[in-house]
């Protein structure tokens, strides 16, 4: 079995950051949208992932000139994020998350940002074909009755954020009618 570290390298933090992309970019459908405070007004829910991803200025204005300004536009759209080494706090390149793909344009995506006081740059984002939805159910009945095979896939529907309908329904393919789901 491979096994993979990532999930173990994640900060003791709530949200999203940096060093969570260092081994390489993710992309993340936006679930939701809420308020946070004044210094990081906005957590974005992201699908699949616990924590929230709370964009810096620059990327917040990279996702207004993709999708405006209202939030509720942004509710499963898809971003593909990574750890730019060359984002600066100060005079110090210390990192930070960058979007590199978005889901909602079609082709490549130019925006000025400032980068240091008096400085700026063009800021490129390339298109992200919006992603496939899986039909976990429709896995879980090809499995042919293979009980390890239908639990693989209630596992990775439950990953994803399957509704629980669905989870249900893939549960009961693998258990004696008698049996009640989990909730």
């Amino acid at each position: 079995m491979d096994l993979d570290m990532t999930e173990s390298l994640a900060p003791k933090s709530d949200q999203l950051d940096a060093v969570d992309l260092v081994a390489g970019p993710r992309t993340f459908t936006i679930e939701n949208v809420t308020k946070h405070n004044n210094e990081q007004p906005f957590n974005f829910h992201l699908a699949g992932f616990p924590r929230v991803w709370r964009p810096g200025l620059s990327m917040r204005r990279v996702i207004a000139k993709a999708w405006g300004s209202k939030a509720s536009a942004y509710i499963g759209q898809s971003v593909t994020l990574f750890c730019d080494p060359t984002v600066q706090f100060g005079n110090e390149a210390v990192g930070g998350t960058r979007i590199s793909h978005m889901t909602g344009i079609d082709k490549p995506l130019k925006v000025p940002l400032l980068i240091k006081k008096g400085r700026s740059a063009v800021f490129t984002v390339q298109p992200l074909a919006a992603p496939v939805a899986r039909d976990f159910l429709a896995e879980a009945q090809l499995a042919g009755g293979d009980i390890d095979n239908i639990k693989a896939v209630y596992y990775t529907a439950q990953q994803a954020g399957a509704p629980q309908e669905t989870l249900n329904a893939i549960y009961a393919l693998a258990t004696p009618a008698d049996e009640n789901p989990p909730a």
